[in-house]
């Protein structure tokens, strides 16, 4: 990667007479390994290798799978691995890094891997698919590192369907991007994606089966683990074999000794990337080695750039769990200050490092949200400009600031990007939106995470000069989620294939996907299992449950405006008693049923069906719950049935699927014991009827709810309710809830009401029939599974025991170190395991 930009900025300067010979040891063009990842997960290797325009231009020769055996410094010139021989006025070491690999016994068995290259991953992905078929069952998988790589390899493994569990030495995960408060969060992120951790475990020993193949993985703590197939990602070594032959100066840990210009102890040597070392250090990131690839490429056509060094930011490419570590994050600076707001209930950590005026930012860890991850990286080491409660808790003091970037800040470290240059894009080059941008300066182009920030001042900018800003989904989509929205209704495409042939582009990803997904359950409905939408669904809608930190599902059946009879609860204290769960009234007035396992889900869900549940619909970005009052039923003070009102909604907005979750209140006086205002619908009663509440609801930026309309009877609210609803569904963008939506509504609440009331869009008819049409096609998911023999298969816990219920079968889930087993468990043959659930037969 390196060398291929260091090629592009070469060729990028006027009237520079060059020619390159770039030489490359792997058969291929060159790719992007920071999304290597994504070549598990969907992505060919063309869809990996990066823009083949500047290895194709006539002045650049191309020579792969050939690479340079020796350096001859005093005829410069070099011999390849053919015995080519060539000649050079310049040469450029770009030898990038190789894997780690630890000395133990095992380590090269057939099922061990390392995690460099697309050959790499095509083995594991063979072997897996190979190794499956063998045994009969899913395997579990280990990868020793709990770095940033190995938790991308973890997903990876994942979506192999092995079973995985990262091993790493230090005392948490990501050890050298984040602290222990931080690390400690993104542990339970991880685990709660079914993915085991073993942090202060070093592996000593791998033993094979006797196939001699992997089967067994050994600790240093003297406990040990069945395995299939281990991946290693313990780091990597700079690829300097190379200069140490030639005798130029290479550091002891490893790396070419560079200077500020990028030269090394020969002036016509130049070392860039991985494989230099600047100041003692050689770093395995990709930000730096493009940087030393512009300043080499400066010096050879007679600029003066010079190496500033290291940025270290880095973002953890995982789907669904956001972390971002930037600058000075572990707080080395002398007298830097800390500010930490962290709740590990919500799984989020975030700290800001100042300096010890607590003006200037040094640095930070975001984990759990990594959205300010845009905004504040490119404001190190210069003034944060608010209070840093503004960045870490907005709900304390506001939104954060949205003040305008200053021409030097760098926003996108991989490329050097400034936020002057990518205004330079938009108003002196062209550009109209951020893929241009993208193709222009390299912004956002490597690792992502500078997308939002790109897209956000390329908006900026146009807006200044009267342009219209693109609102484009995703890479894979140009339109906005909005008229995504409107596209599939009105050209009545029903899968995801249809939609993205017609209106998009590639195979989709993580953002588009459960989008399309929640559009497809609005306009054609059906099960969310049912054809190509299982395949659309986030992690708990896959199995109609809510996956905890342990691996278990919490079970939530619908309790409509909190409303229970006697012998429901009975049903539900003997499910709870039979299976062990633990039981909890939430917010909602409901009660949570925690941990089940995957198998027994839907023995669960058979006998909360039969004694007349449903699914709660927990798992879901859809409505969740009614809340209420007694109201005018029991309570002194009630004015009106809140209790029959909440009922009635709930039953009528169950399973509609939305942007972000919904919740509602019904309180039946002005006391307001149901919260409503705090929901995204709330109804109050008064003596002159219903008053009806938009746009509250929690998350990180609490919001009371606006007075809609007053003095409604319960038709008229209801009619109400359905077109905000409606409305809101349609128009809002990815994620986003209520509150947020009705702060960007053009027109503010003035124009909400004349939609809803004056039929100001003349849509009212159409909505109405949309919430006609999904109240008549509801179905409880949970019971239409039950009926399904080939969504049933899909629930199984134990890869050595798919048919439980067994009686013969024992378990035990046991989470940190490994203990002894007590006599009682002995005698029934349970065996304690750190980490795992295991299935002994007695």
């Amino acid at each position: 990667m390196v060398g291929h930009r260091f090629v592009e900025s070469l060729l990028s300067r006027e009237d520079l007479p060059v020619r390159v010979t770039v030489v490359g040891d792997e058969g291929r063009l060159p790719y992007d390994r920071v999304g290597l990842t994504g070549y598990l997960t969907g992505r060919d290797a063309d869809d990996l290798t990066l823009d083949p325009a500047a290895l194709a231009d006539e002045r650049v020769d191309f020579l792969p799978a050939d690479p340079v055996a020796v350096i001859d410094r005093s005829r410069r010139r070099v011999r390849l691995a053919s015995g080519r021989f060539l000649d050079y006025d310049r040469l450029v070491l770009a030898t990038g890094s190789y894997a780690a690999r630890l000395a133990l016994d095992g380590f090269d068995l057939p099922g061990c891997f390392v995690y460099r290259t697309i050959d790499d991953l095509e083995q594991l992905r063979t072997f897996v698919e190979r190794r499956r078929e063998q045994l009969g069952r899913p395997l579990r998988g280990v990868v020793v590192g709990g770095g940033l790589l190995g938790l991308e390899a973890a997903e990876a493994l994942g979506g192999l369907d092995v079973t995985p569990t990262v091993v790493q030495s230090s005392d948490r995960l990501m050890s050298a991007q984040l602290d222990s408060g931080a690390g400690g969060i993104l542990r339970r992120l991880i685990e709660a994606r079914g993915i085991g951790v073993r942090t202060e475990t070093v592996t000593t020993r791998l033993d094979p089966d006797r196939t001699g193949q992997v089967s067994h993985i050994a600790f240093r703590d003297g406990s040990d683990a069945d395995v299939d197939v281990a991946v290693f990602t313990v780091g990597v070594r700079p690829r300097d074999e190379l200069a140490r032959d030639a005798q130029l100066d290479c550091h002891p840990r490893g790396g070419v000794v560079i200077d500020e210009t990028c030269r090394t102890s020969d002036p016509a040597i130049l070392a860039i990337g991985e494989v230099a070392n600047f100041d003692g250090m050689a770093v395995g990131l990709v930000a730096p080695g493009y940087a030393m690839a512009e300043v080499a490429a400066s010096r050879l056509s007679g600029g003066d750039a010079t190496f500033p060094g290291f940025d270290l930011s880095a973002k953890l490419k995982f789907s669904g769990i956001d972390v971002a570590s930037f600058g000075d994050a572990m707080a080395t600076t002398p007298g830097a200050l800390d500010v930490v707001y962290a709740d590990p209930t919500a799984g989020v950590y975030k700290k800001l490092v100042l300096s010890d005026d607590a003006k200037t930012l040094l640095g930070g860890i975001l984990v759990g949200d990594a959205a300010a991850y845009g905004s504040l990286r490119p404001l190190v080491g210069g003034a944060l400009g608010a209070d840093p409660a503004v960045y870490l808790a907005p709900e304390v003091s506001g939104s954060a600031p949205m003040a305008e970037l200053p021409d030097e800040a760098v926003v996108c470290s991989c490329s050097s990007v400034t936020a002057g240059r990518i205004r330079r894009a938009v108003h002196d080059e062209g550009c109209a939106d951020a893929a241009a941008v993208k193709a222009c300066t390299k912004a956002g182009a490597t690792c992502g995470s500078c997308t939002v920030m790109v897209k956000k001042l390329v908006g900026q900018e146009l807006a200044k000069s009267g342009q219209v800003v693109s609102n484009a989904l995703c890479e894979h989509f140009d339109l906005s989620r909005r008229q995504l929205f409107d596209a599939v209704r009105v050209s009545e495409l029903t899968t995801f294939s249809a939609v993205i042939e017609r209106f998009g582009s590639g195979r989709g990803c993580d953002i588009c996907k459960p989008t399309l997904a929640s559009i497809l359950s609005t306009l054609v409905g059906g099960h969310v299992l049912d054809g190509e939408n299982a395949t659309l669904q986030d992690t708990n809608d896959h199995v109609m449950a809510n996956i905890q930190r342990d691996g278990t599902y919490s079970v939530v059946p619908r309790m409509a405006g909190g409303e229970v009879t006697p012998e429901g609860l009975i049903v539900i204290g003997e499910i709870a008693r039979d299976y062990a769960l633990y039981t909890k009234i939430t917010g909602g007035q409901r009660i949570d049923m925690f941990g089940a396992r995957l198998e027994q889900l839907p023995e669960i869900w058979q006998r909360l069906v039969d004694a007349g549940f449903e699914s709660g619909q927990a798992y879901g970005k859809s409505l969740r719950t009614v809340k209420s009052c007694v109201g005018s039923t029991w309570c002194r003070y009630g004015v009106l049935d809140s209790v029959g009102m909440a009922v009635r909604l709930e039953l009528r907005y169950r399973g509609l699927r939305a942007p972000h979750k919904l919740k509602l209140g019904v309180s039946g006086c002005a006391r307001e014991c149901a919260e409503a205002r705090g929901k995204d619908a709330g109804v109050i009663a008064t003596e002159n009827g219903w008053n009806l509440y938009v746009g509250g609801n929690g998350g990180f930026t609490p919001r009371h709810a606006e007075l809609l309309a007053e003095g409604l009877d319960d038709d008229q609210l209801i009619q109400a309710i359905d077109r905000f609803f409606l409305y809101y569904i349609r128009t809002a963008d990815r994620l986003q809830r209520t509150a947020p939506w009705m702060q960007e509504l053009e027109g503010g609440l003035d124009e909400l009401r004349a939609v809803i009331f004056e039929d100001s869009l003349g849509i009212c008819a159409d909505l109405d029939a949309a919430m006609a049409r999904h109240v008549d096609a509801y179905e409880d998911e949970w019971a239409a599974t039950l009926a399904d023999p080939a969504k049933l298969a899909r629930f199984h816990s134990f890869v050595n025991a798919p048919d439980t219920p067994d009686p013969s079968l024992g378990y035990v889930a046991e989470r940190g170190q490994v203990r002894p087993a007590s006599a009682e468990e002995r005698r029934a043959g349970v065996v304690p395991i750190a980490g795992t659930t295991l299935a002994v037969r007695r």
